[in-house]
């Protein structure tokens, strides 16, 4: 779990980038998949897809090293979707979560390098059915560098919406 001066300096971060702005109906938002985070041509969102090993010891001491983060969406709002690895859980539902791009990350695997992995925070707890839960989450977006549940994140974004992914 995040420690309380880590959770106060990631906080305290998303307020100085102005991250908690209330997202109404008519705003617009972009779009983002997970390769949109890559810079330039990168692929390891493909690299690390694929069958689980659930018997082997878990890796997540094994974070790959990340080639850099965009700041292209840095302010702005914008919905992605991916999987909660709960951070901050009570019995009304989840405020801090890593978004991840496919089951298991963090988890049963070594995490994805830095430029794919999502801190989100979330004024309203989210009723999240379990982890790895599937979600969209909309609200403002940035370039962060932080560190938890033992792995270097890239991104951070301030959901005003988080919603169930629907296939």
């Amino acid at each position: 779990m995040v420690n309380t001066f880590t959770r106060r300096f990631m906080l305290s971060g998303l307020a100085f980038f102005g991250l908690s702005t209330g997202l109404r109906a008519e705003e617009k938002f972009i779009d983002l998949n997970w390769k949109d985070l890559l810079p330039g041509d990168d692929d390891v969102v493909a690299a690390f897809q694929g069958i689980i090993n659930h018997d082997d010891v878990p890796l997540s001491s094994e974070q790959p090293a990340s080639s850099g983060v965009r700041s292209d969406w840095n302010g702005m709002v914008v919905r992605l979707p991916g999987y909660i690895v709960p951070i901050d859980q009570s019995a009304d539902g989840v405020t801090a979560f890593l978004l991840v791009p496919f089951v298991g990350a963090c988890v049963h695997v070594p995490p994805p390098p830095a430029n794919q992995l999502v801190f989100v925070t979330s004024s309203i707890p989210y009723p999240s059915k379990g982890l790895f839960e599937a979600v969209n989450v909309t609200g403002m977006f940035g370039v962060s560098s932080m560190r938890a549940q033992g792995a270097e994140i890239g991104y951070a974004l301030s959901a005003d919406r988080v919603e169930p992914f629907v296939y």
